[in-house]
């Protein structure tokens, strides 16, 4: 079994997966809009170029996943956060900085008590981040 986020985004989510295909240094593998499927029927006409999927594979073997969710059936990300663990500080801090440009910092990326360096944020499409890096054992 592997658990996998999925997202719900405004209208915006092929922008916010070629950003984090970007940052993540990923790869999208999917990303079906509503048009030309069974679903196009479902939403209005101005959500047809909205994304129905979208698949982002990156690291090693993870996955996030995400759609468009049209007005009626759309929640405010909230009470999670997607959390990425490092080894390296340096590709921690790059990837924390990345997220948090436009974004808004709940927590410094700094050194903690459990970590060589932790930060938590909420970026520019909604989505709450942790970015920890481990200390050596």
């Amino acid at each position: 079994m592997k658990m996998s986020p999925y997202l719900a985004f405004s209208g915006n989510c092929e922008e916010a997966f070629k950003y984090y295909e970007k940052v993540l240094g990923g790869k999208i593998v999917m990303m079906v809009p509503h048009a030309g499927t069974p679903a196009e029927e479902h939403v209005p006409a101005e959500w047809r170029d909205k994304i129905m999927h979208a698949r982002l594979e990156f690291g090693d073997g993870q996955v996030l996943m995400g759609a468009d969710a049209p007005p009626q059936f759309r929640t405010t990300m909230s009470g999670f956060s997607i959390s990425l663990q490092f080894t390296d500080i340096g590709e921690a801090e790059r990837i924390f900085n990345a997220l948090a440009e436009k974004g808004q910092v709940r927590m410094p990326f700094s050194k903690t008590f459990w970590a060589e360096r932790f930060g938590m944020l909420i970026d520019r499409f909604g989505t709450p981040w942790m970015v920890n890096c481990e200390k050596p054992a």
